[in-house]
């Protein structure tokens, strides 16, 4: 459904807008397909928690999109925040007197998942355990994070997969192709309010459309590239960037529309010429 402009709340564009897809196969596995949103990637979004972000909930703009809690992917990912959070201190964590051995709950939902999955992080006063509230010592924001950035490692290897991997979604698909052979494709993309199901609709404010959010001098291929890497691997990220980085210079046929206007690449491209018998180039103006 189309997006509607609410008063008071940073503006959103319209989800449904022209995208640039790009298609390559994996450098590392030749069973595997990767699929990435170039408009999407090469866009200047950037989390804007504490610095114009409005919330996912009315009134709570602290929370940023912490206000639902996390829920757990997989077994591995519990395991893995489980192992983090036994290394948060109370300097790292506001809520540590209540949440230590207490920081998860189930999912009350009828079509809840079961296991690990079925697992959240703990709700406190209206937001998830780990968000240190505006006054606390230690800084406000997640503490899982805080935490990671004070022992020097990328908060992806501390906090819940939702949390680090949004805004990017990411979808597996085995797919069989007309000669009878099957590859995985990964697909990349962004991960708009609809992401969230039907209750994508009922969000306060969302970023990933927001010029609010639109402000980072690099496009995400780049700035998230720790995140992009660990949910493709270190090869096909590289081919990844590459081709992104190349169709930048071309300039992009479908930006996206929240983001500024992509600055021009400051030399004209050159377009090389190779041909039985002919060596040359030819140059070619800016877009």
């Amino acid at each position: 459904m189309p997006y509607e402009e609410v008063p008071g709340v940073p503006a959103e564009v319209d989800p449904d807008h022209a995208r640039e897809w790009l298609e390559f196969p994996d450098p590392a596995d030749p069973g595997r397909v990767v699929r990435a949103d170039l408009t999407w990637l090469n866009s200047a979004w950037t989390c804007v928690f504490g610095r114009g972000c409005a919330g996912v909930v009315e009134g709570r703009p602290d929370d940023g999109c912490c206000s639902h809690g996390a829920f757990f992917s997989e077994e591995d990912d519990l395991l893995r925040v489980t192992a983090a959070v036994a290394e948060l201190t109370d300097e790292d964590w506001q809520l540590a007197p209540v949440g230590r051995g207490d920081w998860t709950e189930a999912d009350d939902a009828e079509d809840a998942e079961e296991g690990a999955r079925s697992l959240r992080t703990r709700l406190v006063d209206g937001a998830c355990v780990f968000l240190n509230r505006p006054g606390f010592p230690g800084g406000a924001g997640c503490a899982l994070h805080r935490m990671a950035l004070r022992e020097d490692l990328h908060p992806l290897t501390t906090k819940p997969d939702v949390c680090w991997q949004l805004p990017v979604r990411r979808e597996q698909e085995l797919v069989d192709r007309p000669d009878g052979s099957r590859v995985l494709v990964t697909t990349l993309g962004e991960f708009d309010r609809r992401g969230w199901g039907p209750g994508g609709a009922d969000l306060h404010w969302w970023c990933s459309g927001s010029p609010v959010a639109h402000v980072s001098p690099e496009p995400m291929v780049l700035t998230y590239a720790a995140e992009l890497t660990a949910l493709i691997g270190a090869p096909a990220y590289a081919e990844l960037r590459r081709l992104a980085e190349a169709r930048l210079d071309l300039g992009m046929v479908a930006p996206h529309p929240a983001s500024p206007p992509p600055r021009r690449h400051p030399r004209p491209v050159t377009l090389q010429v190779r041909r039985p018998g002919v060596i040359g180039s030819a140059e070619l103006g800016e877009p």
